[in-house]
């Protein structure tokens, strides 16, 4: 389907700018307008501007701004509204009326439908199949805007992960991973949302990201490329055979940079689990995060001696902290390292996770305690066989409150090199984990990062992307 968002040309000038900066818009959809019934097909919208100067006989319309509906929202009783985020600038000149106009693609039927849809000062919403001409029309005609509808069909419709396929369960651990990355440094879920399904089940997950198309989104095939793009040389920069998918980010300033290393370095079947690393440079603290998956029925996981020595190699990393000697540089313990223990619905095509997957957030030390109490025992007496999960853990956090105490500096490492770092990046890696490690560059001061995580106005959400990828995988003859 596709929502169609109608302004008249004065109106488009004038908030043009801020279109470019937030990439966002929320238009009310009033209740005799919202959809109704199957409305099969992702939901696309396409913004157009009106010239009211034109005869009511001789329309003048055009595209302008295309993107995908994220949200709908609820201003009042009974009208709704639309988040259109994504949302970004057409590259070509696209007329809706006129003999080159994309009317002129549309039969009667889906020509009159669009119509009812276009009013001037209005958001609509049309079906499918009327998408699907336009979509093809503007596929033909601008070849320019086939990136970028390629990108915002993968935001509005990303391909399904499958809880019971093994690769696709890497995948959605990593994942979330990136979308925690991406709220706890502030860049926009979109600049690494669009995802396409690699084809080596042994690559790491943002192997599939698709950057946004723009001349200032590029794509370079040797990550060899980025030289010493995390101020380090890595082994698996340089021919090792791992797998390195890096993608760096700047905000509109250029004064934050965050870059997004995917390291694996086995083959799916001798990899062990996921780890979320992030690295805040001005402060020299990372926050590392294990991944474990809960039963989905049971919401618990069974403590073997795998998890054990986990959980020792995690107490070893946590020595890396040095003590405070900075007031931003205390946090509210010593634990850096945290278990997620998670979990995605078995179907996920009927229930989707949009946003950070379900879980509990435990710190290292926390495990410690609850190992050695009777919360954690298993059902049968005498049994020394612990569990952890819901049922067990009466205090956790959940994904909001981690996120917040990781961007306010209030737990992490300090004092930690990069040269710790990627020592046990690299030890972590050697280890069998998929790893994502994230490391954010600032000028910021620290008042200046607290004012900018605690604002509530509208933020400035543009960006520059660019990625680097390895084309081998685990050999020679292996393929992206």
């Amino acid at each position: 389907m596709a929502y169609i968002v109608t302004l008249p040309a004065r109106q488009m000038r004038k908030i043009h700018d801020r279109l470019r900066l937030q990439l966002r818009l929320t238009k009310v959809l009033a209740a005799q307008d919202q959809p109704v019934g199957p409305n099969i097909g992702p939901p696309i919208a396409l913004v157009i501007s009106e010239d009211t100067d034109s005869s009511v006989e001789r329309r003048s319309r055009r595209l302008i701004w295309m993107g995908s509906v994220s949200r709908h929202n609820t201003p009042g009783t009974v009208d709704k509204s639309v988040t259109i985020d994504p949302l970004r600038e057409c590259m070509e000149d696209v007329p809706i009326d006129g003999e080159d106009g994309l009317l002129t693609l549309l039969d009667a039927d889906l020509r009159n439908e669009f119509e009812q849809a276009s009013l001037i000062g209005t958001a609509k919403w049309c079906s499918s199949e009327v998408w699907q001409a336009l979509e093809a029309g503007l596929r033909t005609r601008f070849p320019q805007l086939v990136p970028l509808i390629d990108w915002l069909l993968a935001q509005a419709s990303p391909p399904v992960l499958d809880s019971h396929d093994e690769a696709d369960r890497a995948w959605q651990e990593q994942q979330d991973a990136v979308r925690s990355i991406l709220r706890i440094a502030d860049f926009p879920l979109p600049s690494l949302n669009a995802w396409k399904r690699p084809t080596s089940r042994d690559a790491p997950y943002t192997a599939g990201v698709i950057p946004q198309p723009s001349e200032n989104s590029l794509i370079e095939h040797d990550v060899r490329a980025a030289g010493r793009a995390f101020g380090l040389d890595s082994d698996w920069m340089n021919g090792s055979g791992a797998r390195c998918d890096i993608n760096v980010l700047w905000d509109s300033s250029g004064r934050r940079r965050l870059e997004v290393t995917n390291v694996n370095a086995l083959p799916l079947e001798h990899r062990t689990g996921t780890d979320m690393i992030y690295y805040h440079v001005p402060t020299e603290s990372f926050t590392l995060v294990q991944y474990k998956r809960l039963d989905p029925r049971r919401r618990e996981i069974r403590v073997d001696e795998q998890l054990r020595s986990q959980l020792d190699r995690l107490e070893k990393v946590a020595q890396l902290n040095s003590p405070p000697a900075q007031p931003h540089e205390w946090r509210l313990g010593g634990d850096p390292c945290f278990l997620k223990l998670a979990y995605w619905p078995e179907d996920t095509s009927k229930n989707p996770v949009e946003g950070l997957a379900h879980g509990m957030y435990l710190p290292v030390s926390y495990v410690r305690v609850l190992l050695e109490n009777d919360c954690t025992l298993g059902p049968q007496r005498g049994s020394q066989a612990r569990l952890l999960g819901y049922d067990r853990v009466d205090r956790h956090l959940v994904g909001a409150q981690f996120v917040e105490l990781v961007k306010e500096g209030l737990v992490g490492t300090v004092g930690t090199t990069r040269e710790q770092l990627w020592s046990m990046v690299k030890r972590r890696v050697s280890e069998g984990q998929n790893v994502l490690v994230a490391e954010e560059n600032s000028s910021e001061s620290v008042r200046d990062r607290q004012k900018r995580n605690r604002t509530r106005s509208s933020k400035d959400n543009s960006y520059t992307h660019k990625v680097y990828r390895q084309e081998s995988l685990f050999g020679p003859d292996s393929e992206q």
